[in-house]
């Protein structure tokens, strides 16, 4: 190795160790609580979501494009994997998870080829409606899986009590208890860092409300009661799980049958990962005010999410709450990425009795909070200010994404993308524009300013009187551009009108580009 990449490999470890380690400790304690509720979510015990943090943590600190970014269970990805968890679980016992970690396994596929394709440039045609639109529907899906800890029965929260068969829920006399602790947890979460940032207010807020409910409020549901078994934490390290092989042994047999099962789930988990993922990027980058690959973050959460998926644990993407936490806390290289995923671990295996005690209304507690910061609040208040057109497109990106069933964020991008594609065709099909003038009395020109394409060729068309045949008629093109196939078939119209009306036609000023289509398509023979 040169005395180069010696220094830059230096660089990304251990340029800022003292503070790395420190950050990486405390984003550390942020993530269990989120990685528990995520698992909740997702319809598998609590171990699934940690182990998933640690692999990932670790993973992606080694082969990451971006240095300083935490990745981990999140819920965008835990909300598309219920339906293929709950579909798993009633085929047979443990097959939910089985399937869910071969899903895991083809995400990481996916995205690794997608950053060998250089996804991440194509995402600048992602508009920030869009992502408005993404963001929105996520936080109040967020949202909406905690309704049945709150005791709230809506038709959403029966779907997702289904797929918990095995989770204790409040019932009675213990909702209103629960409600009052998400309460006073919110007021610490939100109130806390007015006073303080020392230690995040998540954190003391799950501290409290696990005291409090410890000493008066015992009968309340908790962690362990997620799951059968003591709450499924984990009991040691993570172990390489194999999800393929017999059914009898909880596992699914290796073939296009499965292969069709996961396929849907693993695609959406696949886009959507990388496009939370890519986001965070950018906040980071313009936080630190400094440039990171996203082809290459895209293959390494690829190989972390594989990684993860070997070891039992769920496949995820970037948090941006932690990450930003992080850099906030001074952690700059890949060492605090590294120290939060060890110091998970650590802290999970030596505090599992304490862990275990954690009511869940301080888990709802955190991913409301979560849910919160995740809208996009400024732009929903400005919503009467922006473009009508963002509007809609933001819309449709969020409605697409809350009525599909199961809820699809990824095909609620793709519905905001092509709107916002055929919104912004019609404005630019307007630019176009045809003047005409007389010249000697025998003769018109008409000048052609703008795009010439499929959408804007009517415009075009409308611009040409064909009824009228002078002796000459100039096109004038020195100002227009040909891009399709569209555009030329409008050219090769007007000059077969104008002409078959006896008019002789002499087209001026076509580009390179717009004069080889326009031959390489067959048109007309012109002049220039």
């Amino acid at each position: 190795m040169s005395n180069t990449a010696q220094s830059n490999l230096l660089n990304q470890w251990f340029s800022n160790p003292r503070k790395d380690i420190l950050s990486g400790l405390v984003v550390a304690f942020a993530m269990i609580p989120e990685a528990i509720a995520f698992s909740g979510i997702a319809g598998v015990d609590p171990q699934v979501g940690l182990f998933g943090a640690f692999c990932l943590s670790i993973s992606i600190a080694l082969v990451g494009g971006r240095m300083g970014m935490i990745t981990s269970a999140t819920g965008s990805t835990a909300l598309l994997m219920t339906g293929l968890v709950l579909a798993g679980n009633m085929k047979g016992q443990g097959l939910g998870l089985s399937y869910l970690l071969a899903a895991g396994l083809l995400t990481g596929v996916f995205q690794i080829l997608w950053g060998y394709l250089r996804l991440a440039y194509q995402m600048r045609f992602v508009p920030t409606a869009v992502l408005s639109g993404f963001v929105n529907a996520l936080a109040l899906l967020i949202f909406q899986a905690q309704l049945p800890q709150m005791g709230v029965n809506l038709h959403h929260g029966e779907k997702i009590v289904s797929s918990h068969s095995q989770q204790i829920l409040p019932t009675g006399g213990q909702i209103p208890i629960v409600w009052l602790l998400i309460i006073v947890g919110l007021v610490i979460i939100y109130g806390l860092p007015k006073i303080t940032r020392i230690i995040p207010s998540q954190l003391i807020a799950i501290l409290l409300l696990t005291i409090i409910s410890i000493n008066f409020f015992p009968n309340i549901p908790t962690v362990s009661d997620l799951a059968q078994g003591g709450g499924g934490l984990p009991e040691g390290l993570p172990r390489f799980f194999n999800p393929f092989g017999s059914i009898e042994q909880g596992k699914v047999p290796f073939n296009l049958e499965t292969l069709g099962i996961i396929l849907p789930t693993a695609l959406a988990i696949s886009l959507v990962g990388l496009m939370e993922t890519f986001l965070t990027q950018d906040i980071l980058d313009d936080m630190t005010d400094t440039n990171s690959n996203k082809n290459i973050e895209a293959r390494g959460q690829g190989i972390a999410n594989i990684v993860s998926s070997l070891f039992g644990g769920m496949a995820g993407c970037a948090l941006v709450g932690q990450s930003v936490m992080n850099t906030e806390n001074g952690g700059k290289t890949r060492l605090s990425t590294f120290s939060s995923g060890i110091s998970l671990l650590v802290i999970v295996v030596l505090c599992k009795p304490w862990l275990k005690q954690i009511p869940m209304a301080a888990l709802v507690a955190v991913m409301i909070s979560i849910a919160i910061s995740t809208a996009d609040i400024k732009g929903l208040k400005s919503i009467l200010k922006i473009p009508k057109s963002d509007t809609a497109v933001m819309v449709m990106t969020f409605s697409v994404t809350m009525l599909t069933t199961p809820h699809n964020l990824a095909l609620g991008v793709i519905a905001g993308v092509g709107l916002a594609g055929i919104l912004f065709s019609r404005k630019v099909a307007k630019v176009i524009k045809v003047s005409s003038r007389e010249i000697n009395n025998e003769g018109m020109v008409y000048e052609v300013t703008g795009q010439l394409f499929f959408v804007s060729k009517v415009y075009f068309l409308q611009g040409f009187d064909t009824h009228n045949h002078p002796k000459k008629i100039i096109i004038d093109m020195n100002n227009a551009h040909i891009w399709d196939q569209s555009g030329v078939a409008a050219l090769d119209q007007i000059i077969r009108k104008l002409k078959s009306g006896g008019s002789e036609v002499i087209v001026e000023g076509l580009n390179k580009e717009s004069l080889n289509l326009f031959d390489r398509l067959g048109g007309l023979e012109t002049s220039h």
